[in-house]
């Protein structure tokens, strides 16, 4: 950790200003030399793996410096979340479509659950009474703080609405998402709306069983402080949530008002078009048939983060593996005896054209001895 401590690191501005995707990628273009200096390994060629943020690293890395890493795996990177690349409400989308397809009524369930919320919050005692029914450890404030609580959990539990049983971001089943639906609709007739998604939402927070009560605060351990700061300053990505196809509260994206909590929270001001103008993403097709080069781009589509990526082949060496079934960076996650084919499958073909990346560096390197 830079400076000694999260702690240090994140104290303020002076500290937080390095964290910037453009310092990762030329700390990683310094170690990376450094190591293979200091190996007497300079002549070996670098492969760069990422998942999620690192996995757009990995793929910005590439195009910046080639001469670094001859290629790149870049598996649920949402290199195009920028600007008007994409839709503003597909993430949201997407979450609510891995929920609707598990079961409709649980999806309209969910939708209806933010009137409900926002109803009771407003009645006498009815923070007290939210407080009960969801059984959180101190007494709810507000219930704008109960709705991020429970976006979090949907948005979360699609990511990692994984196969088989993971713990990545809590204690989770398999196929969480239907875990969560089934809990939601197995209710007795007569169980309110929000009792059900207590039940619901209980399976992320709670499916271990050893819970007496829930924290609001973020609980997962994915970083969540520094990427705060990289989305008020240059990750700034843009949604929002529409009215017929998302089971979240419509909004629009409203970037004064983003700008306005950056500014409280950090006292910076959002670069909205930094991402696009030192990485690209405009026209992303021709940029990469143009100046880029071995990049497999992987991912699931229950994963909200896939609409904001590569979907499809650009090039020969740069190519969407696309599963109907994969979640965030399942591929990049250990291997299991529950892997199911299809995603055996995608690891051996991701292997066979790393394999052949390397092939050519070395005939090439061959071929130049040779002369």
């Amino acid at each position: 950790m830079p400076y000694g401590s999260e702690e240090e690191a994140y104290k303020n501005a002076s500290t937080l200003s390095f964290l910037t995707a453009e310092q990762a990628l030329a700390d990683f273009a310094v170690l990376i030399t450094e190591l293979k200096r200091d190996w007497s390994a300079e002549g070996c060629p670098v492969v760069l793996f990422g998942g999620s943020y690192g996995g757009m690293l990995a793929a910005w890395m590439r195009l910046k410096y080639p001469h670094i890493a001859i290629g790149a795996l870049a598996s649920s990177a949402p290199i195009l979340q920028f600007e008007d690349i994409v839709p503003t409400e597909t993430f949201y989308d997407i979450v609510s479509n891995d929920f609707r397809r598990e079961s409709s009524s649980c999806f309209n369930t969910i939708k209806e659950s933010w009137d409900a919320l926002m109803t009771e919050g407003q009645k006498q005692n009815g923070l007290h009474q939210l407080t009960k029914t969801f059984h959180l450890c101190g007494e709810l404030k507000r219930t704008e703080d109960l709705v991020d609580w429970l976006e979090s959990a949907y948005s979360y539990l699609a990511m990692v609405n994984y196969p088989y049983g993971s713990e990545f971001m809590m204690p989770l089943p398999g196929h969480p998402i239907r875990e969560v639906c089934r809990k939601i609709d197995g209710c007795p007739d007569g169980t309110s709306t929000l009792e059900r998604i207590f039940e619901g939402i209980s399976v992320y927070h709670n499916y271990s069983g050893k819970a007496d009560c829930f924290e609001l605060e973020d609980e997962s351990d994915v970083g969540t402080d520094g990427w705060n700061w990289q989305a008020c300053t240059e990750m700034v990505m843009p949604m929002s949530s529409s009215r017929d196809r998302s089971m979240f509260q419509t909004y629009d994206y409203n970037f004064s008002s983003f700008q306005e909590w950056c500014w409280k929270q950090f006292n910076v001001k959002p670069r909205p078009t930094w991402i696009t103008t030192e990485f690209g993403g405009h026209d992303i097709k021709a940029t990469l048939e143009t100046f880029g080069s071995n990049i497999i781009f992987s991912n699931g589509l229950l994963d909200p983060w896939s609409g904001g990526s590569v979907l499809q082949n650009v090039s020969e060496s740069i190519i969407a593996l696309v599963t109907e079934e994969g979640a965030h960076h399942i591929d990049l996650r250990f291997s299991t005896k529950g892997d199911p084919e299809w995603l055996v499958e995608q690891r051996e073909s991701e292997i066979k054209l790393i394999q052949g990346w390397l092939d050519k560096f070395y005939q090439e390197k061959k071929a130049a001895f040779d002369m």
